[in-house]
């Protein structure tokens, strides 16, 4: 594991875009959900890429793959295209996959690992908890993916990665979940992304949880923080808007 260098941690965050990464129909009576990522650009220039969405392969053959995954016991993708891809994504942005810096992985269930391994140059960084698993969570008990040969920072409390991003340990959807406060500009946006699923989740007591009543006191926190820092909250599968 590597350290956080002080040349990451004295560079700003200059913008915040968020990445469409498809949709997903999650059955009969339920709505479609949005799956994102968000690109954050630094003052230096380092792209930083929160979450990777799907793998790529569900663009080229979606129902091999969700069958050879189990996901359609779930739900399935909906128009899911090469645009939607990670790669796809920010190319839309004008970014190939050798500008990306860091890779942040909030947690590693399928809608946002599955383009974890197509930034070789990227330092990832994940929880400590998370990078703990033998390998990622991905879907059900599928797990096919090892993680990705790269360096890693793993952290284990609060932590500020550059100014104008921090950190938050928000265990409860997993055990080693993390979501985001980002300050552009004097705006801040709480992408809470798992932690707080949708807007309602709160109320309906996380039943998308791991752990509800864990996955509650993350919530709760990432309220007061929305709240103490005037920020905009931004849950992890409400339609994607820019902050």
């Amino acid at each position: 594991m590597k350290p956080i260098s002080n040349d990451l941690r004295r560079d700003t965050v200059v913008a915040l875009d968020p990445l469409d990464l498809g949709r997903f129909d999650v059955g009969p009576g339920k709505r479609l959900i949005p799956i994102c990522g968000w690109l954050i650009t630094l003052a230096s220039g380092r792209r930083v890429l929160l979450d990777t969405g799907f793998p790529p392969a569900y663009a080229s053959d979606e129902r091999a793959t969700a069958l050879a995954d189990g996901l359609d016991s779930f739900g399935r993708l909906v128009g899911f295209g090469a645009e939607h891809t990670v790669l796809g994504a920010l190319g839309r942005h004008g970014v190939v996959a050798s500008d990306i810096s860091h890779v942040i992985l909030s947690h590693s269930h399928i809608d946002h690992v599955g383009g974890l391994g197509l930034f070789p140059g990227a330092t990832i960084i994940l929880s400590a908890a998370e990078r703990a698993l033998p390998k990622p969570l991905y879907f059900g008990k599928a797990q096919p993916m090892a993680w990705p040969e790269a360096p890693y920072i793993a952290i284990d409390r609060t932590t500020e990665i550059c100014r104008g991003l921090r950190l938050y340990l928000t265990p409860g959807h997993t055990a080693g979940h993390l979501s985001a406060l980002v300050r552009v500009q004097g705006r801040a946006t709480v992408l809470a992304i798992d932690a707080i699923y949708r807007l309602s989740e709160p109320a309906e007591g996380y039943p998308d949880a791991a752990d509800p009543v864990v996955a509650a006191r993350s919530g709760r926190m990432l309220l007061r923080l929305a709240r103490r820092y005037r920020a905009r909250l931004i849950p992890g599968h409400e339609p994607i808007t820019r902050p």
